[in-house]
């Protein structure tokens, strides 16, 4: 008799379910929605079966019985929660199937929908489509849709010679309107945006780093540019190829003290940037910006791999388009796309070059020796 099976029969014989020992109760405990699909749990009291997950009370361990389907457990004469619907899709399918509807509604009308018409449309109440929403996107469906038009403005800007026109093909009810937000969403005019910054006043300055030369910029909304490279000369003329119309202005003093900032969390990322402390300018489409929303939130001395943010903001198998969406960001470290390792551990591709993405993390205490061999 084997040491395992000893160990269990002194435990029936203290009395103790071999329940307990099932790693599946471990996972109806946790209410772990990862286990979810893979077996169903019943109640004797009350002649239901659920998924792992369900959010009801949970049950006495010895009422508890394990199938692997549904039919199996319907077959035992189990009638299915009415809280988890184990029969239906899972809560996951169901919130994406949520989300990427009201993703296609926002996309498709004419003016944005207020989130009781949302709700309407979609038969939830207000304040489940925002959470979920917002969990699944990173954005509220209100900022989503601003962010979608903006994308929208800036392609119609380069396609069309009236401002006037890409104002209205865009979806803006007015002029005025748009003009509101327009330093907001595009960080300079319309006009100035499509003729490279023409008219608009970019700061910026180049200071030192441990790994290298460091280029910050400065729209009139917030920082536009964080580079890190070898050559300074080098980071500012790819500052002016990105806007070459735009009057750069050097550095002064109160712009020192934002080097100095930047140049600090680089040198001891003790703390992320507190909110408002250091305003970013964000350019970039509504998927780029909620992945790099979804980087602002991983936490210091940690990664993800970008399978695993994709399925984050609510887009399984788009790791290759997380991908695309970090190499996009211009915000070194601000926007921490250096936190995104491939699933085996190994680093790959950075815009600064995968060294300082190593360099990043050892400062960060979130390389570990696995990961780093990985990426050797």
């Amino acid at each position: 008799m084997s040491a395992v099976t000893g160990e269990r029969q002194k435990r029936a014989q203290a009395g103790v379910p071999a329940t307990a020992e099932d790693p599946r109760w471990a996972a109806v405990v946790a209410r772990d929605r990862g286990a979810d699909g893979a077996f169903y749990y019943s109640v004797r009291t009350t002649g239901v079966y659920c998924r792992p997950s369900c959010g009801a009370r949970r049950p006495r361990m010895e009422n508890v019985g394990f199938y692997a389907t549904t039919a199996a457990a319907e077959a035992a004469g189990f009638r299915a929660c009415k809280r988890c619907q184990p029969a239906g899709p899972s809560t996951d399918s169901r919130q994406a199937e949520l989300v990427a509807r009201v993703v296609r509604i926002l996309e498709e009308s004419e003016n944005t929908p207020t989130l009781e018409a949302l709700a309407t449309e979609t038969g939830v109440s207000p304040y489940h489509l925002h959470r979920v929403f917002k969990s699944r996107i990173g954005l509220t469906p209100a900022a989503y849709a601003r962010a979608h038009r903006a994308q929208r403005m800036r392609a119609e800007l380069d396609r069309l010679q009236s401002v006037t026109d890409a104002i209205f093909e865009a979806g803006y009810g007015s002029s005025s309107r748009f003009y509101e937000q327009s330093q907001d969403r595009l960080g300079m005019t319309p006009g100035q945006f499509r003729a490279g910054g023409a008219g608009a006043e970019i700061r910026f300055a180049v200071g030192e780093s441990y790994m290298g030369a460091l280029l910050v910029a400065c729209s009139a909304v917030g920082v536009c540019a964080i580079s890190l490279g070898d050559d300074p000369d080098q980071l500012v003329r790819e500052l002016q190829d990105r806007f070459p119309q735009a009057r750069m202005i050097g550095a002064d003093a109160q712009f020192e003290r934002l080097i100095a900032r930047v140049v600090g969390q680089i040198e001891e990322p003790t703390r992320a940037f507190a909110d408002g402390e250091l305003p970013l300018d964000v350019r970039g489409t509504a998927f780029q910006q909620r992945v790099w929303q979804a980087l602002r939130e991983i936490p210091i001395g940690e990664t993800r791999s970008y399978a695993k943010l994709a399925a984050e903001i609510g887009r399984p198998g788009g790791a290759r388009a997380v991908a695309r969406a970090c190499a996009a960001n211009s915000l070194a470290v601000a926007i921490p796309c250096h936190r995104v390792i491939r699933g085996d551990g190994a680093l790959s591709g950075y815009r600064w070059g995968v060294e300082r993405k190593r360099m990043l993390l050892e400062r960060e205490g979130a390389l570990s020796s696995d990961a780093e061999n990985a990426g050797s």
